[in-house]
């Protein structure tokens, strides 16, 4: 059960779109119910390998990916997305009850941006979809900036 709070709407910019992966199908409605009533789009997957194969088909801009999973864990699945180049850059957070100190400093390690720790709190939910969204869009607008200022550079020097 997720707890009340004031949600706030996205704006068009901060929709990208969400993965969410889980094998618990009460975790998966709720996470759903959540981003589906604040208006963000998202796709789902049950299992890690299933999650590796939607990405590899549509990068997403954000990923809650659920620790304890049968088969493939969340955190092989982070660790196989941040060594890939095509991936690296995708946030993933972490959306699960394995929340002690050591899966949080393992998650981190393997490249996991944030922690949301179950029960979930919508507030919270949202509150760091929001953050992490817009921190990969201002990371890719740098990105781009950066791209188009070193090639007028190498433009002028030739």
């Amino acid at each position: 059960m997720i707890a009340s709070s004031e949600v706030m709407t996205p704006s068009q910019s901060e929709t990208g779109s969400i993965l969410v992966v889980d094998d618990n199908p009460t975790n998966l409605s709720v996470l759903s119910d959540v981003l589906s009533e604040a208006g963000y789009r998202f796709r789902v997957a049950m299992d890690g390998s299933s999650a590796l194969t939607l990405v590899d088909r549509s990068q997403p801009e954000l990923i809650l990916l659920d620790v304890q999973m049968p088969g493939v864990d969340g955190f092989e699945v982070c660790r196989r997305l941040k060594n890939n180049p095509r991936t690296q850059s995708i946030p993933v957070i972490f959306a699960t009850a394995a929340a002690d100190a050591e899966s949080k400093a393992k998650g981190f390690a393997v490249g996991a941006v944030d922690y949301i720790p179950k029960p979930f709190q919508e507030g919270e939910i949202l509150a760091r979809v929001r953050v992490h969204l817009q921190l990969k869009q201002l990371t890719d607008t740098l990105e781009d900036i950066w791209k188009v200022s070193i090639s007028t550079h190498f433009e002028k020097r030739l």
